[in-house]
């Protein structure tokens, strides 16, 4: 018995692992203008391995989403894992599309990545990846088929450009303009809003399907209630974290912006997605 679960365990991550590759193979084809290698090594860009990693932590929690679904046979399991995989793969890729053209809209990620080695902008291109993971692990993990995977991501990738408007427009300040001029600390905090949405659609897409009516109608209104508390987050790391500061002085009135700052609001977000998943669940 312990035997046969290892030998298992063993052949589900090796064909994670394959799909691990066939997720770097990709994401060369789509990135044909700079090589992982040259940005890593021998640039040492911080921003790309950011970036990078979120990518492969984002796969992993989809590859996760398909290897914790319901347990059929060792056959109909694999083929789940690279059906799913794929698509995961596929997915996420041109989630960085669409992060760059409808998320971080006023200027291109890629080359604040590449050329400029913006290490906020290279926080929020991972969270967007992760999030993303988040997404595609929950609706896979409720036993989700390739019609609810392809819907709730799509959902998932609206509620996250909405969460991206909405903070925008809540932030005293020009949260574009602070990317562009490399402000890791607000990139930071962005990451984390990212990121608490993210987490929250999880929840959302992760129930039972009972109906489209019913599980988008629950979706949609879990997301709301999301985006909704966004603002009191980040009065709540405004207030009780910094009482004796304020978040947009130290993120951007400073001759040095303070990313500890930026950390704190992020991780407001992201405990905050948690107490709302579990207080909906």
């Amino acid at each position: 018995m312990f035997l046969g679960t290892i030998v298992l365990g063993f052949v589900y991550l090796l064909s994670a692992l394959i799909l691990f590759m066939i997720g770097k193979l990709l994401f060369d084809l789509t990135h044909r203008k700079f090589a992982l290698r040259e940005q890593l090594i021998d640039r040492d860009n911080l921003a790309f391995a950011l970036a990078v990693g979120g990518y492969v932590l984002g796969l992993t929690f989809a590859l996760g989403g398909a290897m914790s679904g319901p347990s059929i046979s060792l056959t109909v399991n694999l083929i789940d894992i690279f059906l799913y995989g794929v698509i995961a793969i596929v997915l996420l890729n041109i989630s960085v599309w669409i992060n760059d053209w409808l998320i971080l809209d006023r200027f291109s990620g890629e080359k604040e990545i590449i050329q400029d080695q913006n290490c906020g902008v290279g926080a929020i291109e991972a969270a967007n990846h992760v999030a993303v993971g988040l997404i595609i692990y929950g609706t896979l993990a409720a036993g989700g088929h390739l019609l609810q995977v392809c819907v709730f991501w799509a959902l998932g990738q609206v509620t996250l450009i909405a969460a991206a408007k909405v903070y925008s427009w809540m932030a005293p300040f020009d949260v574009h303009d602070a990317l562009e001029r490399d402000n890791v600390a607000v990139g930071t905090a962005f990451a984390g809003m990212l990121l608490g949405i993210g987490n929250i659609v999880r929840f959302a897409a992760q129930g039972a399907f009972v109906s489209w009516s019913q599980n988008i109608a629950f979706f949609a209104s879990v997301a709301l209630f999301g985006l909704l508390l966004l603002p009191a987050a980040r009065l709540a790391a405004d207030r009780i974290l910094l009482p004796s500061g304020r978040l947009t002085q130290e993120l951007v009135h400073q001759d040095k912006p303070n990313i500890g700052a930026g950390i704190m609001e992020a991780v407001v977000y992201v405990a905050m997605s948690f107490l709302i998943g579990w207080s909906i669940k």
